[in-house]
């Protein structure tokens, strides 16, 4: 059968929208968002917010205080948005798909330096984050892995400072390692196939290539950083103008949830695991194993330990002017004094 020209440019133009349709699968849209999100209307609550985090033990608070928020007094109803990667959080952010989210902290200054009007309310979790190289792997320094390929969450992490600043301080140049971007869920099967040599990132990313014996860690974040800070709560400063009730709430309860996890860290496993789509069993690692890996106490964000990250990152050219801490940081909805809320999961 003889095609012609006209033939070959429509079966190209169907090829083409067929392979479209399979990549961005637009008849998953809705349901995707659905899946992705935890909603939970509670019958005496006054208002609501959805808040942005990824699946990582530094942004535990959020689906935990989302669980709070339909089985205690809270007035507001919180719900939970889970996203895979930072650019989809900012661009959310930027759209104002959402107008509360956790995010890295240097990338929160840069949208701040960009002209995005968002605020610094809390913080994540301290430490929480790990060095991992592969388990076969005889390196025990970074000094000895010149020439590796390490995978970081963005370039806009302080997992990327604190690598460049541990290269420095063992008298590496920046381009003896070679830095790629990934996801954290992909992060453990890269550095099993060997795509990567190793990364650093926050948990439970760095237990589950310890778990499954394929990674083991090269560094505490703690050995590097004591009380290191990855991420923070950041909120859209429209939605502080307009409803700062709800964003008092919000504060209050990620306080308050903190201040449960760090004495109920099983149970948070718990509840975290459908939110996370991970096995609790990986989560309980996470939290349970050695309490030092990850804290959720003293999360009010200082002017020192953020003034200390942005001239780090001006160091570095991520930055590229001086923000000041007044223009970064709300600390106007920290609780004075917590309570310990009363969260029971589901059995």
């Amino acid at each position: 059968m003889k095609v012609t020209r006209l033939g070959i440019v429509i079966i190209a133009v169907i090829v083409i929208t067929l392979l479209g349709l399979l990549r961005f699968r637009p008849w998953s849209k809705s349901t995707r968002i659905s899946s992705d999100s935890h909603q939970g209307p509670k019958d005496d609550a006054g208002q609501s917010l959805t808040v942005g985090y990824l699946p990582v033990t530094c942004h535990l608070t959020c689906p935990v205080t989302d669980f709070a928020s339909k089985t205690t007094s809270s007035n507001t109803n919180f719900n939970s948005q889970r996203y895979s990667d930072f650019p989809t959080v900012v661009s959310a952010l930027e759209a104002k798909q959402i107008q509360a989210t956790f995010m890295i902290v240097p990338l929160a200054m840069k949208l701040r330096e960009d002209g995005v009007p968002v605020k610094i309310c809390y913080l994540g979790h301290r430490d929480g984050s790990q060095i991992i190289i592969a388990k076969n792997n005889k390196a025990k320094s970074l000094r000895d892995l010149k020439g590796k390929t390490f995978a970081i969450p963005s370039e806009y992490s302080n997992q990327n400072l604190v690598l460049h600043k541990l290269m420095e301080d063992q008298g590496m140049k920046k381009e003896d390692i070679n830095f790629v971007v990934l996801p954290p869920p992909d992060m453990p099967t890269s550095l099993a196939s060997g795509a990567i040599d190793g990364y650093f990132v926050g948990e439970p990313f760095c237990a589950k290539a310890e778990v499954e014996g394929v990674g083991r860690v090269l560094y505490l974040a703690s050995d590097i950083w004591p009380n290191f800070i990855s991420c923070a709560l950041v909120v859209h400063e429209d939605l502080i103008k307009e409803r700062p009730e709800i964003v008092r709430d919000l504060v209050r309860g990620i306080a308050e949830s903190g201040e449960w996890v760090e004495t109920h860290r099983a149970e948070a496993a718990k509840i975290a695991a459908p939110y996370y789509r991970q096995d609790e069993k990986l989560l309980n690692f996470v939290l349970t194993s050695d309490p030092s890996r990850v804290s959720y106490v003293k999360l009010t964000p200082t002017d020192k330990d953020l003034q200390a990250i942005q001239d780090m990152a001006i160091k570095m050219g991520i930055l590229k002017k001086t923000i000041p801490m007044s223009d970064i940081i709300d600390r106007q909805f920290v609780p004075l004094n917590i309570s310990m809320p009363e969260i029971k999961p589901n059995k």
